[in-house]
């Protein structure tokens, strides 16, 4: 078997479609149902659109490798709406 990579963008689904964390321990069967049975419902949800999710992806990871200011920047540039006061207080507040 082939070691599952632990970089990239895919290295926690292929992990977690395996069955094995990354440092190559079982995932315990509760959780992999959990994750599973909340997968299922979000596959469901309604969605407003690909830019409001492109977005919300964009602020949940850029906020552990950007700067508010150089993110907010970013924002802009691109022509999407800038940080929101609670999205700051939850990525930005404890830094």
């Amino acid at each position: 078997m082939s070691q599952t990579p632990t970089t990239g963008a895919d290295a926690v689904d292929a992990a977690i479609e395996q069955g094995i964390d990354l440092d190559g321990t079982p995932i315990p069967a509760a959780k992999l149902d959990l994750y599973h049975t909340v997968m299922a419902k979000e596959a469901g949800r309604q969605r407003s659109g690909v830019s409001n999710s492109m977005r919300s992806r964009i602020v949940r990871i850029g906020a552990k490798h950007f700067s508010q200011d150089d993110l907010n920047a970013m924002l802009a540039a691109a022509d999407f709406a800038p940080l929101k006061d609670k999205e700051i207080a939850y990525f930005y507040g404890g830094k």
